[in-house]
């Protein structure tokens, strides 16, 4: 008795891969429309874990009980609200509170790089007189020279924020270089890193409080107020800070946590992140259509060997099984370099800003698992009518 032929899964993976070899070209070009698939996937949701491991980050170092105290609009007549000038020192004496600053906006004092620029033309750099406290409030550093303690803070010298220095094309703080402020010339000592959680800092030029008053016609008001307290005491803190700056008007006093913005702009990435994948699945989808058809005109060319096959023993489920394991193992290649290129562009741009790398493993699992079900449905047909072909119409077409 004759025994019913077997094709096992190593000899059903060969078959497939012999009949993807003899038509390398085709089977690359059908291939890489999978790639562009799933490298996009893999890339935005890699390129977007990373940004939100850098968020995180920087959260972990800075902190996220740091609290903003800001005038707001008086409500008799609209005008701007003022922070008394010892509110300061009434938000020190909050017990919870470790520590706080304050900056104070100066109209006046515009700021040029010497006294040939054009009035007009600002760059948008603001001047703030600063407390010595401030950088220990904000969590700032200094990437160069030094920043205003008491002793400076008398005399006319400036620190620039990061932006600022950029703006000026200022990088030497050995106090050989001077800026314009207002009408006086300012010797720049520091300029300061990035401050992620007060970004008003980047773009403005601090002088000390006290020759801000005496050379620069600050009134003393505070604009802004940097407080922080113990994370288990913030919200209780940030109930009272309104009434303890101006118990006159607390209502005009607005309080803000910067680390919510940080924590909104990772919300933010994370909806861009499903539109861009959203992107990537139809990539993917018409890559997977390419499959289809690359498949499809494969039966058509190769229906004699259909034909010899089934006249040797194949069955029907012998000729479904090779196809459709070419569909599936196109895919898979396909898959398997779109995953690379993804992982490398993460990787690339991570490397390239200094973020963590970030990609989650479940996104190359679940490439794998699109790209054999992709492969699957793009060659189910192609394999079905394949298998439909009696091997007489078969051997009469080739």
């Amino acid at each position: 008795m004759m025994r019913p032929s077997r094709l096992r899964p190593r000899d059903a993976l060969r078959v497939a891969g012999s009949g993807l070899k003899a038509r390398p070209l085709r089977a690359v070009l059908a291939a890489l429309g999978i790639a562009v698939g799933i490298a996009a996937m893999v890339s935005v949701v890699g390129i977007s874990a990373s940004s939100r491991a850098e968020i995180d980050r920087q959260l972990r170092a800075l902190g996220t009980n740091l609290l903003t105290v800001e005038p707001g609009q008086e409500l008799r007549g609209g005008e701007p609200a003022k922070l008394p000038d010892e509110s300061v020192d009434m938000v020190a004496r909050v017990g919870p509170v470790s520590s706080v600053s304050a900056v104070g906006a100066i109209d006046d004092a515009l700021v040029y790089r010497n006294d040939k620029i054009d009035e007009l033309r600002t760059n948008g750099i603001t001047t703030l007189a600063a407390r010595p406290d401030l950088l220990d409030a904000v969590g700032g550093e200094v990437a160069s020279g030094r920043w205003l303690d008491d002793a400076l803070g008398a005399y006319p010298t400036v620190v620039l924020g990061d932006t600022t220095a950029k703006r000026l094309g200022i990088t030497r703080t050995d106090g050989t270089v001077a800026v314009l402020l207002g009408e006086r010339w300012f010797t720049v000592v520091g300029i300061l890193a990035p401050a992620p959680l007060a970004p008003e800092l980047d773009a403005a030029a601090l002088v000390g409080w006290p020759v801000a008053k005496e050379m620069l016609g600050f009134d003393g008001s505070p604009t802004r107020l940097y407080e922080r307290s113990p994370e288990s005491a913030v919200e209780d803190v940030r109930a009272v800070l309104p009434a303890t700056v101006n118990p006159e008007n607390p209502e005009e006093v607005t309080v803000s946590r910067p680390s919510e913005a940080l924590a909104a702009q990772a919300a933010a990435d994370e909806t861009l992140t499903t539109l861009l994948v959203a992107l990537g699945g139809v990539a993917l989808f018409v890559g997977g259509i390419g499959v289809a058809n690359t498949m499809v005109i494969a039966v058509l060319e190769r229906r004699s060997e259909i034909g010899l096959r089934r006249a040797l023993g194949a069955t029907r489920r012998h000729i479904r099984v090779q196809f459709l394991g070419e569909s599936v193992l196109l895919a898979g290649l396909g898959g398997v370099g779109g995953a690379v290129l993804g992982g490398a562009v993460t990787g690339g741009l991570a490397a390239l800003r200094d973020w963590p790398f970030a990609l989650p493993l479940w996104v190359l699992g679940g490439a794998a698992l699109a790209t054999i079900f992709v492969g699957a449905i793009a060659g189910a047909y192609p394999a079905a009518r394949a298998a439909r072909m009696s091997p007489t119409a078969a051997l009469g077409s080739g």
